[in-house]
């Protein structure tokens, strides 16, 4: 081997290079048959709540104090999108950046649509079902019933959250969970991809911004715990504009952005 191409292994994709990476995948998501995307959609909720399990585990009697304690929950999160990532698997809040190929019209956006609502819903299943296992296994019991009290302050405070507050923390939260996916596509092994997840994930955990996946498996955990029934209103006070939030920081900041930047051609633009 040359020592150019030594050298190469341990580089990372340049961010033009990323850019042409991350709309070729969009490209094949959205090529993907439905009950493909519904099943890998299924597992990426699934992974984001056992990400959301060990965050609520991890902050549950932490003495560390209020910062260092939730860096450590960050930290704990990011299992969820080291298993979408690694592990293989369709999740709404990083398939937003699927508008770069939009952007440059490989992809339409009836597919575009398509893979948003199919992936969305699925991801709720997914993560309805772990609610339902993580429940029925008595792990909320943890620790004399701690876990089932951090369970519950965690879905509190999201649900007092009110429109404005839950729109702007989804914006800062899939611009940082987008980055993440974006720095995951300069890695070339599998070590550097969890590296560069690790970061930005820990900051919106630690930072206390509203990713609408996980909310899926937080707040209905969280009223189980509480005692009370699962209040359909309430959860959906939350998801839509932490969901809309999630679009707008994803898609706008992060995905048209660097489309802008490294793809956009004369006359692409006008649609």
């Amino acid at each position: 081997m040359k020592q150019n191409d030594t050298s190469r292994v341990w580089d990372a994709y340049a961010p033009a290079q990323i850019a042409v990476l991350v709309e070729q995948g969009g490209v094949a998501k959205v090529r993907l048959s439905a009950v493909q995307t519904a099943t890998l959609g299924t597992l990426a909720g699934a992974f984001i709540a056992f990400g959301a399990m060990f965050y609520t585990l991890t902050v549950t009697g932490s003495d560390l104090g209020f910062g260092p304690g939730r860096l450590l929950g960050g930290v704990a999160f990011s299992l969820g999108l080291i298993l979408v990532l690694v592990g293989g698997a369709e999740l709404f809040t990083g398939n937003n950046l699927i508008v770069m190929a939009w952007a440059e019209r490989k992809v339409t956006g009836r597919e575009l649509l398509r893979n948003w609502v199919l992936v969305y819903l699925a991801n709720f299943v997914g993560a309805l079902g772990t609610v339902a296992l993580f429940y029925l296994a008595g792990a909320l019991e943890l620790s004399g019933g701690a876990v089932a009290q951090s369970a519950a302050r965690i879905a509190e405070t999201k649900l007092n959250l009110d429109f404005s507050t839950a729109f702007f923390r989804g914006v800062l939260c899939n611009a940082l969970v987008c980055l993440a996916v974006w720095l995951s596509f300069a890695a070339r092994d599998v070590a550097g991809k969890i590296l560069a997840i690790i970061f930005p994930i820990s900051a919106f955990v630690a930072l206390g911004f509203e990713h609408s996946v996980a909310n899926m498996y937080l707040i209905p955990i969280g009223m189980l715990a509480n005692g009370g029934g699962f209040d359909v209103a309430a959860l959906l006070g939350n998801l839509v504009p932490v969901t809309l939030g999630n679009i707008v920081g994803g898609s706008g900041l992060v995905a048209l952005t660097y489309w802008l930047v490294y793809l956009r051609r004369p006359g692409s633009a006008d649609r």
